[in-house]
C-alpha cells in the first residue's frame, strides 16, 4: 500500500498543481482541505501518512495546524510547502515540522523531499 498525502492550501490552483505533480510520479494524494479547520477533520477521518502544509492560511494557520496534527496523529510527517521561506519562517518551521520546501523551489525539491519523509 502506498504512502497517503493530503494536500492543504487555501488557493485551489496550488493543491490542484501540486496533486498532478504527485499523481505523476505515483504517489496516492487522499485528500485536500482550503484550511486549517479542514486540515484537521481532514486527518482524523483520513488518516494521512503526510500533509503537505501551507502556512498562511484563512481560519487556522499552518503552524497552528502543525502543533494539533502533532497532538491527533503524531506519527503522521508534516512538510510545509509555502511561499513564505523567510529564514525565520523555516528555522520555526523546523523545531514543529518533518521539513520544509518553499513553492518556489516545488519542481526541484518536493518530491526528493516528500519521498524522504515517506522514505520511498
Amino acid at each position: 500500500m502506498s504512502a497517503r498525502i493530503l494536500i492543504v492550501d487555501d488557493y485551489p490552483t496550488a493543491r490542484k498543481t501540486v496533486r498532478s505533480l504527485l499523481v505523476w510520479h505515483h504517489m496516492d494524494v487522499c485528500g485536500e482541505a482550503e484550511n486549517g479547520k479542514q486540515a484537521i477533520e481532514k486527518v482524523k477521518q483520513l488518516q494521512p501518512d503526510l500533509v503537505l502544509l501551507d502556512i498562511n492560511m484563512p481560519v487556522m494557520n499552518g503552524v497552528q495546524v502543525a502543533y494539533q496534527i502533532r497532538q491527533i496523529a503524531p506519527s503522521t510527517k508534516i512538510l510545509f510547502f509555502t511561499i513564505h521561506d523567510s529564514p525565520e519562517n523555516m528555522a520555526a518551521a523546523r523545531l514543529i515540522v518533518d521539513g520544509f520546501v518553499p513553492k518556489s523551489d516545488a519542481g526541484t525539491m518536493l518530491i526528493p523531499e516528500v519521498k524522504r519523509l515517506l522514505e520511498v
